[in-house]
């Protein structure tokens, strides 16, 4: 995507630190969501740590994270694909695996 004449500004809600890996992927898809003006479904939560390549790396505590978006009414979580093993045994939301930024964005 050529975002090179576009300008990008994201807004952290307090409580959520800027030097949280998981938070990259999220930061991604905003952009992607509102570049090509197709807005993420609001049951839907996001996380991992994106290389500068575009690979989507694990982050500390998959389960806590997927039970507590569960427990707010997520029904949908677009995760690294290398931490669907360690969530499996979370029944009730849909867990999408992704290995890349652009299986991320086939997601949606």
């Amino acid at each position: 995507m050529a975002l090179g004449n576009s300008d990008a500004y994201v807004n952290i809600a307090g409580g959520i630190r800027m030097n949280e890996p998981a938070i990259d992927l999220g930061i991604v898809m905003a952009l992607v969501s509102s570049y090509r003006n197709r807005p993420i479904d609001e049951k839907t939560i996001v996380f991992g740590e994106v290389g500068l390549s575009g690979e989507v790396r694990a982050v500390n505590m998959p389960e806590q994270r997927v039970a507590e978006a569960k427990k707010l009414g997520f029904e949908t979580c677009i995760l690294p694909e290398v931490s669907l093993k360690m969530v499996r045994g979370i029944s009730g939301i849909k867990l999408v695996g992704v290995k890349t930024i652009g299986d991320a964005v086939n997601t949606i």
